[in-house]
């Protein structure tokens, strides 16, 4: 029998991961401003509501909820209407509240998860937890014990971080949060042929194989689309051109 997955939905992506998330799991996209990241966040948690009938909670330290309607409305996402409904809830918080709501067993997002039988969780971004700690080893502990009390909740989750390198080597950050999470999902401007695209690469998938090319892909009317490969164009991501092996580790560090 084949292991259970969480689709996102989205063909191409979920073809790379061997049929979506595993149940249960943490999962980490990270990208530039403007890449995509809580497209595919809203794109996770709606499809799970609509397809799957596994209501969604979405945590954002970043917007209002208003402005979560607002985006989602040009792909034909209604997520007040699957608000109204019991099915969705967005929550405007900060890291600080969100962790001591997850602490107590009566806490809001507890309550919110058992309440209405939440299945899959937005967090949007891991970015503000660093500005709780700026020793790494404490910033660690305190994004663990988050992602701890997600999986405690038997949710699967999708959390968003920025990376503000535009296009190549990924900029030194306190967190250390790639380490923590079960899948790792880059997302990056790339410059092809003068022109500046946009390429996903999955960089860790814990207890899962997964696909390790590069892909094209898109925000298009539907939401996040994946597309075809970057073929013949090693060292992309770090925009130097080398063999697969080097560009790789150009690109995403390594020994």
């Amino acid at each position: 029998m084949a292991e259970s997955r969480v689709p996102t939905d989205i063909k191409v992506l979920d073809e790379m991961m061997h049929g979506g998330f595993i149940p249960g799991s943490a999962n980490l996209v990270e990208g530039a401003p403007g890449t995509g990241k809580t497209t595919l966040a809203m794109q996770f948690i709606y499809n799970g509501i609509v397809n799957h009938n596994e209501p969604g909670l979405i945590i954002t330290f970043e917007e209002f909820p208003q402005q979560y309607y607002h985006d989602a409305l040009q792909f034909g996402w209604d997520l007040k209407k699957l608000e109204d409904e019991g099915k969705l809830k967005v929550v405007f918080s900060d890291p600080q509240t969100a962790i001591g709501e997850f602490e107590k067993i009566d806490g809001q997002f507890v309550s919110l998860i058992e309440e209405m039988d939440v299945k899959r969780v937005a967090v949007d971004s891991m970015t503000h937890f660093e500005a709780l700690s700026m020793d790494e080893v404490e910033l660690r502990e305190i994004e663990r014990n988050f992602v701890n009390y997600l999986k405690r909740e038997g949710v699967t989750s999708v959390l968003l971080r920025e990376n503000d390198s535009l296009m190549g080597q990924i900029t030194h950050a306190t967190s250390k949060i790639p380490f923590i999470v079960d899948s790792y999902i880059l997302l990056r401007y790339v410059e092809v042929d003068s022109a500046i695209e946009k390429a996903l690469i999955i960089l860790k998938m814990r207890g899962s194989d997964h696909h390790k090319d590069i892909r094209r892909f898109r925000i298009g009317n539907n939401g996040f689309e994946v597309e075809s490969t970057f073929s013949g164009r090693e060292g992309i991501m770090s925009g130097i051109t080398h063999t697969p092996q080097d560009a790789f580790l150009k690109a995403f560090g390594g020994k």
